[in-house]
């Protein structure tokens, strides 16, 4: 099968997102339903801006599939944008602090800052997320299951238990519309959201995605382009707004010795038969990640625990 890999293409107040797909393989079922939720969900949350109201994004399948299959050719799905006034949108003279508009506009000589930010919108995430459904219909046929919630609001932490299973972290998410598993921290949350909403300003957080069911030995250790785990921080840290990715315990491994960061192998002889050959650990502060290249514990991307 050829490398999976995505393009994505719009603006933010264009005519609508596209996205490209290469390298799924043909006869996979594409689960529209399963996309357009991942689509709402990423429209949802607590304290979402006014442009969340205006649109209603939905996938369209523009090549690629038929009756309801992939046929292993390029795949094409498009997002409507309701919002659609790029060619009316005013001139932006005034670049915003912590968005693209000044170095865009430096790096293309342009006194409008409109050209720059509406490519460098947040905007663009929808034709991401869908592709991202798209993704976990392969996933699924391969028995792989990713939940990503939220770990941290401001100065707010969820607890999130290091065992907790994919369809308990997914129900408990789903449950309140701040996005954590951690339903004591809800309501902390909503008022750190709040208070900011009502000093005038935002508040940032941290998120965290959790993939089970992942074989040992994706990725490699030969070239270091193709590490893994460079690889999934590099696409993580590309996502608008993103200052920091963690793999396991991160940046919290810098502050601990060394037999405090490993994860050490054990035997299981009633595991022998699953994917990892009865080679169990009892922790899991690698992030499931080795020398870039999965070990067969579960995936953590974020402020995972610790």
């Amino acid at each position: 099968m050829a490398e999976l890999n995505y393009r994505t293409a719009g603006e933010s107040h264009g005519r609508a997102l596209t996205v490209l797909i290469e390298g799924l393989p043909a006869g996979l079922a594409v689960d529209l339903a399963l996309i357009n939720g991942e689509l709402r969900r990423r429209q949802g949350g607590y304290g979402r801006g006014a442009r969340m109201k205006i649109e209603r994004d939905e996938a369209l399948i523009l090549s690629g599939v038929r009756a309801g299959q992939t046929m292993g050719s390029p795949l094409v799905l498009q997002i409507a944008n309701r919002d659609f006034r790029i060619d009316d949108a005013p001139v932006v003279q005034r670049p915003r602090p912590g968005h693209a508009d000044f170095a865009g506009a430096m790096k293309w000589l342009t006194t409008d800052c409109r050209e720059t930010l509406e490519r460098a919108s947040a905007r663009e995430t929808a034709a991401r997320v869908a592709a991202g459904g798209l993704a976990k219909c392969l996933l699924s046929a391969f028995g792989v299951q990713c939940v990503g919630f939220v770990a941290e609001i401001g100065a707010v932490r969820a607890d999130v238990p290091a065992d907790a299973t994919p369809d308990a972290l997914a129900a408990a998410r789903a449950a309140n519309d701040v996005y954590t598993p951690d339903a004591r921290a809800v309501d902390a949350m909503r008022a750190a959201i709040r208070q900011a909403k009502k000093d005038r300003d935002t508040v940032g957080g941290v998120v965290e995605v959790r993939v089970y069911g992942v074989p040992p030995g994706l990725g490699t250790c030969a070239a270091w382009q193709e590490k893994l785990d460079g690889r999934l921080m590099q696409a993580v840290g590309s996502i608008q707004a993103m200052k920091g990715v963690e793999i396991g315990l991160g940046f919290e491994a810098a502050r601990r010795p060394g037999s405090a960061v490993h994860d050490a192998l054990y035997y299981d002889a009633a595991q022998r038969d699953t994917a990892n050959f009865g080679f169990v650990r009892r922790s899991n502060r690698a992030g499931g990640l080795e020398g870039g290249m999965t070990n067969g514990m579960p995936l953590e991307i974020g402020r995972a625990h610790v």
